[in-house]
């Protein structure tokens, strides 16, 4: 399968782009099955955190060659406008985590960007691409990128496409955090892990969704929202369980989403 999935105890499902033969490189029956995968973790309650990853030495090098050859070529092109926007990580509602473990470029590069959190090892590669294949800035990324990484940062990859490195990602605030690569999924799916434990899934969908409005309004607008949205998470029960549990010093126990609301 071109893509694995697994569910840990603890709610943390493990997504792992799976073509190691090919680096991973993306096709369409990959990218069908992404969002399908993304659309039952969303619906299924157990789901509280998803680690992206990608299979042997590479994280996502971008669209599998054949398919870039044969476009370029005019056979019929990617059906772009049959498939949803290529985004879904930012309009799940639950926390995603990139462990980064290798070549990450064009399409890949994206899917990175779209997680709330990213990890690499040192030894990772990373490239925009698009202008070296002769292409514009997809899926948004001239949006997301500047907000991570700043508006010249994200000129200079974007324009030249050179490649950088999981020390330069860091640098530059791309990444997270730098981890050896024997440690970098045990690390992600710890970070995971603690996230689908400690943290309610509830407040961290609000949260999602406040950072990702608050990219294009006002400060007095984030406010006036924060303000809104805090009172209806002091109407939910994972507010007074947040609070007994600090109070009583345990661990909490947090509905799961769409039950925490109610």
């Amino acid at each position: 399968m071109v893509i694995l999935s697994d569910l840990t105890d603890d709610g943390v499902m493990l997504l792992t782009l799976n073509r190691p033969e090919r680096h991973n490189a993306w096709t369409l029956e990959m990218e069908l099955l992404y969002n399908e995968l993304f659309d039952r973790a969303e619906s299924d309650p157990r789901v509280r955190v998803v680690v992206l990853t990608g299979a042997g030495r590479s994280f996502c090098p971008g669209m599998d060659m054949s398919v870039l050859d044969g476009a370029s070529s005019g056979a019929e092109p990617w059906p772009t406008d049959r498939l949803p926007p290529r985004t879904r990580p930012m309009s799940f509602p639950k926390p995603v985590v990139a462990a980064i473990n290798g070549a990450c470029a064009g399409i890949g590069f994206n899917q990175a960007l779209m997680c709330d959190v990213r990890f690499a090892v040192p030894g990772a590669r990373f490239a925009a691409a698009f202008s070296a294949r002769g292409l514009v800035a997809e899926d948004g990324v001239s949006w997301i990128l500047p907000r991570l990484v700043g508006y010249g940062n994200a000129s200079d990859l974007l324009l030249s496409s050179r490649r950088i490195d999981g020390p330069e990602a860091l640098a530059m605030g791309l990444v997270n955090r730098l981890v050896e690569p024997e440690e970098l999924l045990p690390t992600a799916l710890t970070y995971a892990t603690e996230l689908a434990r400690s943290a309610s899934p509830y407040a961290m969908s609000l949260i999602k969704r406040q950072l990702a409005d608050d990219q294009s309004r006002s400060f007095v607008a984030s406010r006036d929202d924060a303000a809104a949205l805090l009172a209806t998470a002091k109407r939910a029960p994972d507010y007074r369980e947040g609070v007994r549990s600090f109070i009583e010093r345990r661990q909490p126990e947090f509905a799961a989403l769409g039950e925490a609301a109610s």
